[in-house]
């Protein structure tokens, strides 16, 4: 990294702050370099830097390791039988190195200027109800305090906002707002969504929502040589754009020893902070990273325990997200396709990428129609969940091994096993049960597998729509191959108990009529449900 003195205050030289003086030498007022450096110092109030913190808090309830179904035996209570007993552990251990002391020292702080905001999620809130309510009742005081503002976000923390319609994140985004009224008597103005997931269908849908503005990633993409240090908006709604190299500034290089902006201290940070070009500073980091990825020995909690009185000494005002709003936006932004703050390509493929993650997505989003258990199905959207099934390699599938509960495949095996399960035990409970039990999820062992002469082809199928699909999309060896040994019937018959299609299937002569029994069949199916 380069630095640059000016005024006394050395500056890092990231890209973005280029990209400010730029801006400002070509679009803003003259200035003079010379003359203490007005673009970078302080000419009376109007030139205070404002900052902005914010804080994701969240912990999932994840999968029971190694879940096999078991349609008729174990436990009815959805919690124990789906999600695993290592959740408490994990979340006290998180309490007792970050929420606990992270939040006190945070407490310490409000009556003298220290301005955070919070995005807790709906899971993070059962579990700390349930086994810390210690730990919420010092986010209910920070709630509480003039200085603190909670966000909105998907009460399950998921990744409803990429299904194929926004009803569900409508009704997750609806139930966390409740949440957040009846915990801590407040109402977000501000929303950020899972994983800073964004583009221009979320943005109309969280405007409509009536908040008044969103938190999402700057990327250089969407940005190109603009700030993010500035207020812009998309579909309507005023976004507020993260600063990612400061930000990761304090998630991701404050113990890196090879870096040589190490060590990371309050008052070199607040320093930055105030020569960095722009209406505002806004960073937005896992809470977890103060105490738990980071241990207190790293002097983690000794920077968070300084930062407000250097901001102070700098000049820089510690603000909320929605004090930004006040600010003229800049310029209205196209996202067209999903952004996010995940991986290098910061989109959503750390979550949807590979064929496990699709297979997985279109499945949970399907079970809707089989749950009489919302907030099990619910749970299943965890975005965890599909992270943890990610096999990106280098730096990226480092972070991923990181915080991955188990290795992709078997994340993989588990979360679909899970989610047979659940469909399987949903649907006795059901009307109709002869047409929705053929439409259900099927576990890992019961899948088919298109394979040929050669081998197995990557191709598999969960249920008869992506039985219908595969047959479309497998290669022809494999269609022939499985045809004339009569396996298309034979999964029908005996794994998907659809003795018409298994008929059909029997009675086709060649690939597309192999595609015209399977479609008619669905189409049947789906048609009696409504």
């Amino acid at each position: 990294m380069l630095f640059l003195k000016l005024g006394g205050i050395v500056v890092p030289l990231h890209s973005h702050n280029l990209y400010c003086i730029l801006e400002k030498l070509l679009y803003g007022p003259p200035v003079c370099l010379a003359d203490n450096c007005a673009l970078f110092g302080k000419t009376g109030e109007s030139m205070k830097q404002r900052f902005c913190i914010g804080f994701e808090v969240h912990q999932p309830f994840r999968l029971k390791k190694g879940f096999k179904p078991d349609f008729m035996g174990g436990t009815d209570d959805p919690m124990e039988r789906y999600f695993d007993n290592a959740n408490k552990e994990i979340l006290l251990r998180v309490c007792n190195k970050c929420y606990e002391p992270a939040t006190t020292i945070i407490l310490d702080q409000l009556d003298d200027g220290f301005c955070c905001a919070f995005s807790l999620s709906g899971v993070l809130i059962e579990q700390l109800e349930k086994w810390a309510p210690n730990v919420l009742e010092l986010f209910t005081q920070a709630a509480r305090h003039k200085n603190v503002e909670m966000i909105g976000q998907t009460y399950f923390h998921s990744i409803s906002s990429l299904f194929w319609t926004m009803d569900e994140f409508c009704n997750q985004v609806s139930l966390h707002r409740t949440l957040l009224e009846d915990i801590f008597g407040v109402t977000p103005q501000i929303f950020e969504n899972t994983e800073f997931l964004f583009d221009n269908r979320i943005a109309a849908t969280v405007r409509d929502l009536g908040y008044k503005g969103c938190f999402t990633e700057g990327v250089d993409h969407i940005l190109g040589w603009r700030s993010p240090n500035y207020l812009y908006q998309c579909s309507g709604l005023p976004v507020i754009m993260r600063n990612f190299k400061l930000s990761d500034d304090i998630a991701f290089r404050f113990t890196c020893r090879d870096w040589d902006a190490w060590p990371l201290t309050a008052d070199r940070y607040a320093h930055w902070i105030s020569a960095t070009p722009g209406d505002f500073v806004p960073v937005f980091i896992d809470y977890e990273t103060l105490g738990e990825h980071y241990w207190v020995e790293s002097g983690i909690f000794e920077f968070l325990r300084y930062l407000g009185a250097e901001m102070r000494r700098s000049d820089v005002q510690m603000v909320k997200p929605s004090d930004l709003l006040r600010f003229p936006v800049r310029e209205e932004f196209s996202i067209p396709a999903p952004i996010s703050w995940a991986d290098a390509e910061k989109d959503g493929t750390a979550w949807i990428e590979n064929r496990k993650q699709k297979n997985a997505f279109r499945a949970v989003q399907r079970a809707e129609s089989f749950c009489t258990d919302k907030h099990t199905w619910r749970c299943l959207q965890i975005s965890d969940h599909f992270y943890y099934m990610s096999c990106k390699h280098g730096s990226c599938g480092e972070v991923h091994t990181y915080f991955s509960h188990q290795p992709e495949h078997e994340a993989f095996i588990t979360y679909m096993d899970v989610l047979a399960d659940f469909v399987g035990r949903s649907i006795p409970k059901m009307d109709k049960k002869e047409y929705l039990y053929p439409l259900r999820s099927v576990s890992i062992d019961e899948a088919f597998y298109f394979s040929s002469p050669f081998g197995y082809t990557g191709h598999v199928a969960f249920d008869i729509d992506q039985f219908a699909e595969m047959l479309q999309y497998a290669p022809s060896d494999s269609i022939d191959f499985h045809h004339k040994r009569g396996d298309f019937a034979k999964w029908c018959r005996d794994v998907i108990k659809d003795e018409p299609l298994a008929q059909a299937l029997e009675k086709a002569r060649n690939r597309q009529e192999l595609i015209l029994a399977a479609d008619t069949r669905r189409y049947e199916l789906w048609t009696a449900l409504r």
